[in-house]
């Protein structure tokens, strides 16, 4: 892997992974992005639904046609804010619950085995990378308008 770009190993890994989950999902018939609306959404108190797709970093089509899907399955209702007459909560429903906990214990599954197999110190070495990756591309720091 040492010939290869830092984001070609990113994007590898998260093509892996992202297939991984849905390999898992699909066991429930559902897909990652529904697993990961579920494990997004608060459980007591619902979401906003425009609070989701950037919690989620998922574009607006790709998040509404993932809740409509969820809403149609029975995993969500939608209810109008009572904070904002405009807005909507998006709430999990008593199934949506019980898909939430098989998503937390998938993606814990997942941690566990990873960190069973990466020592303590690799891992936050991993962290602090990706941390550092993401705050380099939040200001802008590799591709700004300044540079040509």
């Amino acid at each position: 892997m040492k010939d290869k770009t830092i984001d070609y190993a990113l994007r590898a890994t998260w093509q892996a992974v992202s297939r991984m989950y849905n390999e898992e999902a699909t066991k429930y018939g559902a897909t990652m992005a529904t697993g990961f609306a579920l494990l997004s959404i608060d459980r007591e108190n619902g979401t906003p639904s425009t609070a989701l797709g950037p919690k989620m970093g998922m574009e607006a089509t790709s998040l509404t046609r993932t809740l409509k899907s969820m809403e149609e399955r029975g995993l969500i209702i939608r209810k109008k804010n009572p904070d904002d007459g405009r807005g909507v909560l998006i709430h999990l429903t008593k199934e949506g619950l019980e898909k939430r906990e098989l998503s937390k214990n998938t993606v814990l599954k997942f941690n566990e085995v990873i960190k069973n197999n990466v020592s303590k110190e690799k891992l936050n070495h991993f962290m602090e990378v990706a941390e550092l990756i993401n705050d380099l591309i939040s200001d802008k720091k590799i591709f700004n308008n300044t540079s040509k």
